[in-house]
């Protein structure tokens, strides 16, 4: 048990060196399925990863790559691709040898990946507090000259982003994108692994109904991104390159300039506002 411990606090020490040090890409890729999440992990060889603290036993499938593990016991374990085990709860460190990817396995049919990693992951303390806060006063400004534009009070907005009569949780499908808390306004969504100009990255309305990615898309006057039609649904559309998850922090902010939705929308334009 001591000697647990000492490894415990020796993961805790080398994280709080690392988060000084400049933060490599980790991509995430998040895929739902009728009573599965699958967290699919992208490292490149050379990076030394810090897991988060994993609460449960869950099914674990290496692809590809080769890593050297160092196990809550002190005890070092070299994996190599492709194959399958059990990941027992705790935490460790790899030193990642031949590019990976990495399949963590739950059974669950929750799509809010923020409501996922509370449930299943222990996100450090130290980590949290290393999240880089941008100053987003220009976007919340530019937010209130855009309701007066079009005559909508910010209590208008709000309450239509809150009705949930046309609100529809995630679909089936592979996502790059997540939504959590936001410096802007309420909850957002992030890039969790890097993302191409003009790639596709999520349903935003689906017929009449909204997605998360609908309801919780940002306003800014300098997006990264735009809603376009898809076969008669709403997709939002990368217009920049935008950068993934780092270490274990978020990748950018994705925001839409409002403005353009109401263009996109039409004549339904105020019945679409997606405020938070």
């Amino acid at each position: 048990m001591k000697e647990l411990e000492k490894t415990r606090l020796s993961v805790a020490t080398i994280e709080s060196e690392m988060l000084e040090m400049p933060q490599a890409e980790c991509s995430v890729v998040h895929t739902f399925g009728p009573g599965l999440y699958i967290r699919e992990l992208f490292m490149q060889a050379g990076i030394i990863a810090i897991g988060h603290h994993q609460k449960f036993d869950h099914m674990n499938i290496f692809l590809k790559g080769k890593v050297l593990m160092l196990n809550d016991d002190g005890t070092k374990t070299e994996l190599s691709a492709p194959m399958m085990f059990v990941g027992k709860p705790g935490r460790k460190i790899g030193y990642v040898i031949e590019d990976v990817t990495w399949l963590n396995v739950y059974s669950t049919n929750e799509t809010d990946i923020e409501t996922l990693e509370a449930t299943y992951l222990t996100k450090s303390k130290a980590c949290e507090e290393k999240r880089i806060k941008l100053d987003h006063t220009s976007e919340i400004e530019d937010y209130k000259d855009f309701l007066i534009e079009f005559n909508v009070t910010e209590d208008e907005a709000r309450n239509q982003a809150e009705n949930k009569d046309d609100q529809i949780p995630m679909p089936y499908g592979s996502y790059k994108v997540g939504v959590f808390k936001s410096d802007i306004e309420g909850r957002g969504v992030f890039a969790t692994a890097r993302i191409e100009p003009g790639e596709i990255l999520a349903p935003a309305r689906l017929g009449d109904k909204r997605t998360p990615i609908g309801r919780y898309t940002n306003h800014s006057h300098k997006p990264n991104a735009k809603m376009e039609f898809y076969n008669g649904d709403i997709y939002l559309v990368a217009t920049t390159g935008i950068s993934g998850c780092q270490g274990g922090r978020l990748g950018d902010e994705i925001t839409t300039d409002y403005r353009d939705n109401i263009k996109l929308l039409g004549d339904k334009s105020c019945q679409q506002l997606q405020r938070q």
